[in-house]
């Protein structure tokens, strides 16, 4: 009695924070997400006032924060567009690789870690946070602009390239083996594959399947239905992200339009505790050893990221603000990044400094990184734009022979 107690205690003392918090990022025109996070580091492990009762059911919300995250997003495309986004983006996600992966295994051969390090920092630069961006994108209003599509067939393609690396690097941390990591990517492929398809074919018989008119069925039914297959997915060594947004994506009509509706409170909360959890978890005295050398990959990165973004946007068509916010939005790493440097450590295969470094250098991309998604709609950037824009079309045409 006395354990539950403390918990409600600390989980609504903490949400009440997260309220007072939330409200005063609004006030200031910023995203909450960078005062989440603080305010994460400062309940959490060696901070100022640790929160242990509740950290179990921060960590359980923080796992439906992404998977709500995923599905909302999900829900607001249906299947062909996310086939043909795929099939257009395909050639940014290759640049993407190339672009965010090889910084960070260069980075660990430089500071002598070997090749298995470097694989494991190239996945944890390599990939944006979904659950980020897509709580950024909802914060700013960008769910409907031309280049969000540029921007989620990225994270797509990043979270199913995620649910063919995860299992080889567990091999290879394990020591199991070209076989072992074969079996691992095969039953990857296959159930990826397979909830593709059932989202693609039968997308319509999920969504007559479930009443638009029955509000608590429909919640129930959406929400069991995302969970489920997460889980699953997960089960399977896929993406759970994938799953989610998956589902989300075989939902379509009126039972889309009013799921979004009902979960949309739902996303709100447990994104909040998803941010919160990430920082609860992080010791703030582990960071400082490692900071500089994040801070100098975080830099690098977060160009390489916004180029990326930038290229893909351009490449279909999108004008120069959506562009810059294309690649802006992208900057932030998080979930998956986590996970990765979770998988080294506990595989003891490592320099039990890569976690450190990992952390340090998540926390300064998602801290900055919806700071710097803002900078597309400030007065003096659109002026440079136009000034850039300007300057380009007054320069006089190359004169052939």
């Amino acid at each position: 009695m006395h354990e539950t107690t403390t918990l409600l205690i600390e989980v609504g003392a903490l949400l009440f924070l997260l309220g007072l918090l939330g409200r005063l990022s609004r006030r200031i025109g910023l995203s909450p997400i960078p005062l989440y996070l603080l305010a994460g580091l400062a309940f959490g492990h060696g901070g100022l006032l640790p929160l242990n009762a509740s950290e179990e059911f921060f960590g359980v919300g923080a796992e439906i924060g992404v998977i709500l995250l995923l599905v909302m997003l999900g829900l607001e495309y249906s299947a062909n567009e996310l086939v043909g986004n795929l099939r257009a983006a395909a050639p940014a996600g290759l640049i993407d690789a190339l672009l965010n992966a090889l910084p960070g295994a260069v980075f660990a051969l430089l500071l002598g870690w070997g090749w298995i390090a470097a694989l494991v920092l190239a996945g944890i630069t390599w990939v944006s946070s979904s659950g980020v961006i897509a709580k950024v994108l909802a914060d700013l209003g960008r769910l409907g602009n031309r280049e969000t599509p540029v921007v989620l067939s990225v994270l797509v393609i990043e979270d199913l390239a995620m649910a063919f690396y995860l299992p080889l690097v567990t091999a290879v941390l394990a020591g199991s083996g070209l076989l072992g990591g074969g079996i691992a990517l095969g039953v990857a492929v296959g159930t990826v594959l397979l909830v593709l398809v059932v989202a693609i074919r039968y997308g319509n018989l999920i969504s007559t399947a479930m009443s638009a008119k029955d509000p608590e069925a429909l919640l129930l039914g959406v929400l069991g239905m995302t969970l489920l297959v997460a889980g699953i997915a997960a089960k399977l060594q896929v993406s759970a992200a994938v799953g989610a947004f998956l589902v989300g994506i075989a939902l379509s009509g009126p039972v889309a339009h009013h799921a979004t509706e009902l979960l949309t409170p739902l996303r709100d909360l447990f994104a909040a505790v998803f941010f919160v959890f990430f920082g609860l978890v992080t010791d703030p005295r582990d960071i400082p050893p490692v900071l500089l050398p994040a801070l100098a990959l975080a830099i690098i990165t977060m160009g390489t990221k916004t180029l990326t973004g930038y290229l893909a946007a351009r490449r279909v068509g999108i004008a120069e603000p959506g562009r810059w916010r294309a690649g802006l939005t992208l900057v932030p790493r998080g979930e998956f990044s986590i996970v990765i440097a979770g998988l080294a450590v506990a595989a003891g295969s490592v320099e039990p400094e890569l976690a450190a470094l990992a952390t340090a250098y998540v926390l300064i991309t998602v801290v900055t990184g919806p700071m710097l998604a803002r900078l597309p709609d400030f007065a003096w950037f659109k002026r440079w734009l136009r000034q850039r824009g300007a300057a380009q079309r007054a320069r006089p045409a190359p004169v052939s022979d």
